[in-house]
């Protein structure tokens, strides 16, 4: 694989999302259409068995919380509808979406084990780097021993691909 062929991996019509992503996105969905709404139900059910509704803080609070539980399910199967699937490419020598490796911020001395994902699976503490990030971007493509320098918001940072995890 040449450099910036990875980008051929990412679907213009889709957003990237790793098969991991996918299963916890799908989980994700299925905990709130089961037991979020449940949930809510029971809590509007509970509000109305208290009296008059047009002064019932507990059911408005509840029927808010439904507005914004069914906002965010309606948003999760847009992701799932929109989701393209990309494969790990494993076998590439070369940082790309969905592979895992061992970078070094020279500017700090700091190591840190990234994989690099989707923007909506992108989780830092979880060590889910997003492929759109900047240093995402910078270090795509990038093989073991390569550096990048990466303008980030702590100023400049210079990273270095120490070796790819399989």
């Amino acid at each position: 694989m040449r450099r910036g062929e990875h980008m051929n991996v990412m679907a213009p019509e889709g957003e990237p999302i790793t098969p991991e992503g996918l299963v916890a996105l799908e989980a994700e969905l299925a905990e709130l259409e089961g037991a979020g709404r449940r949930e809510i139900a029971a809590r509007i059910l509970a509000a109305r068995e208290l009296g008059d509704l047009s002064e019932n803080a507990e059911y408005h609070i509840a029927k808010e919380d439904q507005a914004h539980l069914e906002t965010k399910i309606k948003r999760l199967r847009e992701r799932q509808r929109n989701a393209q699937i990309v494969e790990a490419a494993t076998e590439a020598a070369v940082f790309a979406f969905g592979r895992t490796a061992e970078v070094l911020d020279q500017s700090s001395g700091q190591a840190y084990t990234w994989t690099i994902v989707g923007s909506t699976e992108a989780n830092l503490a979880q060590g889910k780097l997003s492929a759109q990030s900047p240093v995402g971007k910078a270090l795509l493509g990038r093989g073991a021993g390569e550096s990048v320098a990466v303008q980030t918001p702590r100023g400049r940072r210079t990273y270095v691909v120490q070796r790819l995890v399989d």
